[in-house]
């Protein structure tokens, strides 16, 4: 499955950013997807994540309340709606595709994400 970010930008704190993630190559409904970000130096970092059908989503808690994830299954995108960001938000913002389908648990470390996209940069000013 190849996947393509989009819609990062400079962005003032306390703004808002709407990312996509078009995704093609297989059927996109039974994937479980994940955004993950990161910054120099730094390991990659989960975000949040949505099951297959949107049955569950879970959330970094760095970002709990602030961001949510959607996808739309007709237009095999995944969205991330970034609200409140704050300067610690800057990063590089990844969207992957789980190996594998999950109901509920969804899994928050990288190695458990097959597919990845070249990201997306966002940065927040003060």
């Amino acid at each position: 499955v190849q996947l393509v970010e989009s819609g990062g930008e400079l962005v003032q704190a306390g703004g808002s950013l709407r990312l996509s993630c078009a995704a093609s190559g297989r059927t996109f409904s039974s994937d479980t997807m994940g955004w993950f970000r990161q910054v120099p130096g730094k390991e990659r970092e989960f975000v949040a994540g949505i099951s297959w059908a949107s049955v569950s989503t879970y959330y970094a808690d760095s970002v709990k309340g602030r961001f949510t994830i959607a996808r739309d299954d007709a237009k095999n995108t995944v969205y991330l709606q970034m609200n409140s960001l704050k300067r610690e938000d800057t990063a590089v913002y990844y969207c992957a595709a789980a190996a594998r389908a999950y109901d509920t648990q969804i899994p928050t470390t990288a190695p458990l994400y097959a597919h990845w996209g070249q990201g997306t940069l966002v940065t927040v000013s003060s």
